[in-house]
């Protein structure tokens, strides 16, 4: 494990995602990051919701709504790549979701705007607070404790 890194990032593409987490097709959750801030602990990002996604096969064949569930992860995944970016390498795996609420509905066509801030980060894990949203809409929030082991 490395330690901190304090230099700002922009925008993270697709092909640098694949780079910091180990994820892969169809559990790549997250599209592109937007903006990283170390220093303020932040990270923004997207994830683009497509009627190809091969959870719409089962949830559900004529009324097809996005688990909440993989919402959740792609707020993991987004606080994944914020820790990668703040030096902190090995596989995160959740530990536990606390005050998780479902709001709105996420659907093909929808662009989540995946929003976390570090709480706490270390080599040890961590816990951030995650919003998604569609449409300038909550459609999940709440935070996610997660534990680090070694890559």
């Amino acid at each position: 494990m490395s330690g901190p890194k304090e230099e700002q990032t922009e925008k993270i593409d697709i092909v640098q995602i694949l780079e910091k987490l180990p994820h892969r097709y169809p559990f790549i959750l997250v599209d592109r990051v937007l903006e990283v801030d170390v220093v303020q602990n932040r990270i923004l990002a997207i994830k683009n919701v497509t009627i190809n996604e091969p959870f719409f096969q089962g949830h559900f064949p004529n009324l097809p709504i996005m688990p909440g569930v993989l919402i959740v992860e792609a707020l993991a995944q987004t606080g994944g790549i914020l820790m990668y970016q703040k030096g902190y390498r090995g596989i995160k795996v959740l530990a536990s979701l606390r005050e998780v609420k479902f709001r709105k509905i996420v659907v093909p066509g929808d662009t989540i705007r995946l929003e976390c801030v570090a709480v706490h980060l270390s080599s040890r894990g961590g816990k951030i607070k995650g919003c998604a949203m569609v449409d300038g809409k909550v459609a999940t929030e709440g935070e996610i404790v997660f534990g680090v082991l070694p890559a």
